[in-house]
């Protein structure tokens, strides 16, 4: 049957979990969670996530797990037949921890710093003091990274990558153009190339594109 997992359209966390999934070879039940209409303040949501977001897990134990980066670590760690995706070696894996929190704390916060004001209510009057150059920063910082590396934790493709891909979909559902930084657009093309479900991706950001309106 799967397991339960708490989802939005267009949610770059979202694809991150829902390409793990898939790369893992884990059945996944989808829940769709309405943000707009308030799904996600109801008390039985509540229960399963207070910090009223999405994703949200529910493992075969009938555990809630949030955050999308933790769950993608959690199913390769739980259900993958190797530690290719999530090393198990220290220093490699701090590379990849290393690459996820800069995901999550620096890209993919930067993004939403310099759109989100102007797409969603809840985040008007949000105003980051040059959003865009920073923004900018933080590509650039991922081609650094990339920089004599295919991957983004190095030679070898990781969980890191799956997370990146997801937040550079998004990138690009918002018409930022990825071709000024090459390292990022070569590895772009070729990190989707070996992803399994990368289709899921561009349909987030399709439906990203959509906030847009």
């Amino acid at each position: 049957m799967g397991l339960d997992f708490y989802t939005l359209d267009g949610s770059a966390p979202c694809s991150i979990v829902q390409m793990t999934a898939k790369a893992v070879g884990v059945e996944l039940n989808l829940k769709p969670v309405d943000l707009f209409t308030g799904e996600h303040l109801k008390p039985e949501y509540l229960k399963l996530n207070p910090q009223h977001a999405v994703p949200t897990l529910v493992t075969e134990e009938g555990v809630s797990l949030c955050e999308s980066r933790s769950i993608a670590t959690y199913l390769i760690e739980r259900y993958a037949k190797d530690d290719s995706l999530y090393p198990k070696d220290p220093l490699k894996r701090a590379i990849v921890n290393q690459r996820l929190f800069f995901d999550m704390g620096t890209f993919y916060q930067r993004l939403m710093d310099r759109y989100y004001p102007s797409l969603f209510p809840t985040f008007k009057g949000r105003v980051v003091p040059d959003a865009e150059e920073k923004l900018k920063e933080a590509v650039g910082f991922l081609n650094t990274f990339l920089d004599g590396n295919a991957f983004v934790a190095g030679s070898e493709y990781t969980v890191a990558d799956i997370s990146s891909l997801a937040s550079v979909e998004t990138l690009k559902a918002c018409d930022f153009d990825i071709s000024s930084y090459p390292n990022v657009a070569g590895w772009y093309d070729r990190a989707k190339a070996v992803t399994p479900g990368f289709d899921i991706n561009e349909k987030h950001g399709v439906a990203f594109r959509k906030f847009f309106g």
